[in-house]
């Protein structure tokens, strides 16, 4: 078929071109996409712990320490001897009403009453600390008679365990986004919607945990949830990060503050000795993750940090825009995938008129991209026919951090594109030109 003499320094001079097009990639440096060398370290085969894990097995009876206040009521020594023992509502949950007078549990673990040396009650039950009182009023100090004694003893209020959590994910800071950080349905802060943010920004939370409930699990279910897929695979628990109440205002005033905020928090770590860190996945045949009950359990003044992974990214150039973006924790994104979350196209569709930057306009999108990879300490180039891709998962190789993508057009894919977007002809046009000359 002969080619319509329009066409015919066009094609010349694109011809031309085509050593130029060639040489100005990594292309002829390259090695293909085929088998598993590529497909190293697979996310989607690690899995996920056992959450309950992060909870704590509470006693089958409450056990009192510092912080616990009781009621007490001892007829004639803690209220009159006709005197009805007065009931107090408790301002917490699953605590009952209470009977008696507040006395508290102190730092040494004992608690003070009258006529008495003070009792250690730290680790007993609400009835052992009553026989315990029963045996200082009648046999040791012998105030009341024996058998004539009315003593009662409550829990008025549980101690609670005032600790931060510190969130750097999306599940704990609430971000929102569209576009090409979005890719969670949620983004991650703006610089004008271009992958990640330049700070990492998160949320600080002061949460109050009643005892027994002072664990990671329930930590985390106060403040914002399990950790986002933006989050790394650990948690860091940061022990005795502050002493009392007004350290920890300090210390939350810095978290909420950006501008000091990985400033504090370098200081934290640097300073801690210390941490916890509690690991969320493990990958297959590997051994089970090791961390008791004393390791989530959270005690005052600890610091539940949830770090971004904002270093597992990956980075787009060529025919896909110049953008950074987060690679998914918890399964594989493959080339076909972290193409399309660029915006990319890789499916022929025949569509008239000129072609876009990422092919999405052209007739003949781009078929080729080369992987930049570091391998060893050396860069690696690893090109992949997206048309095979499309058929043949070996094809599909498995993005890494650090990545880099350049999507490519094919000599003959610019040739065509060009011609077409020349002559603005679709493909029913072409033919109908060429069939007439």
């Amino acid at each position: 078929m002969p080619i319509p003499g329009s066409y015919r320094p066009c094609i010349a001079a694109v011809a031309l071109m085509i050593p130029l097009l060639a040489g100005c990639t990594t292309y002829w440096h390259s090695v293909p996409a085929y088998g598993p060398n590529f497909l190293d370290a697979p996310r989607a085969s690690q899995e996920t712990i056992n959450f309950i894990r992060l909870r704590q097995d509470p006693p089958k009876e409450y056990l009192l320490a510092q912080g616990d206040i009781l009621g007490i009521f001892i007829q004639g020594v803690v209220g009159g001897v006709e005197e009805v023992p007065a009931v107090q509502l408790s301002t917490q949950e699953k605590v009952p009403p209470a009977i008696g007078a507040p006395v508290p549990v102190q730092d040494d673990g004992t608690i003070a009453l009258p006529f008495v040396p003070p009792i250690q009650v730290d680790g007993l039950t609400l009835i052992e600390v009553g026989q315990k009182i029963r045996k200082a009023y009648t046999v040791d100090e012998q105030i009341l008679p024996p058998g004539e004694d009315r003593i009662i003893v409550t829990l008025m209020k549980a101690r609670i365990y005032r600790v931060l959590v510190v969130r750097e994910d999306r599940t704990g800071s609430g971000w929102s986004g569209s576009g090409a950080s979005g890719m969670y349905g949620g983004g991650y802060g703006n610089r004008q919607n271009l992958g990640l943010d330049v700070q990492r920004r998160g949320m600080t939370y002061s949460v109050e945990l009643p005892a027994y409930q002072n664990d990671v699990l329930h930590a985390l279910a106060e403040a914002g949830g399990l950790p986002g897929l933006d989050a790394k695979n650990e948690i860091r628990i940061l022990r005795g990060s502050f002493k009392d109440a007004t350290e920890m205002d300090r210390l939350k005033r810095g978290f909420d503050n950006h501008a000091t905020r990985d400033g504090v928090l370098d200081e934290l770590l640097e300073d801690n000795p210390f941490e916890t860190l509690i690991p969320l996945r493990t990958g297959p045949g590997e051994p089970l993750v090791e961390f008791d009950q004393e390791d989530i359990i959270l005690q005052e003044g600890d610091i539940v940090f949830i770090e971004s992974n904002e270093g597992d990214v990956f980075y787009t150039g060529g025919l896909l825009p110049g953008y950074q973006f987060p690679i998914p924790r918890d399964y594989d994104l493959d080339i076909l995938g972290a193409i399309a979350l660029a915006g990319g196209h890789v499916a022929f569709t025949p569509v008239s008129g000129g072609y876009s930057g990422s092919g999405g306009g052209a007739l003949f999108p781009p078929t080729r991209a080369i992987v930049l990879r570091k391998v060893d300490g050396c860069q690696q180039a690893i090109r992949v026919d997206l048309k095979k891709a499309l058929c043949d998962p070996t094809q599909r190789i498995v993005i890494q951090p650090h990545d880099f993508i350049v999507l490519e057009y094919k000599p003959h894919e610019v040739i065509l594109n060009y011609l077409f977007d020349k002559y603005d002809y679709g493909m029913d046009g072409l033919v109908a030109r060429v069939s007439t000359e």
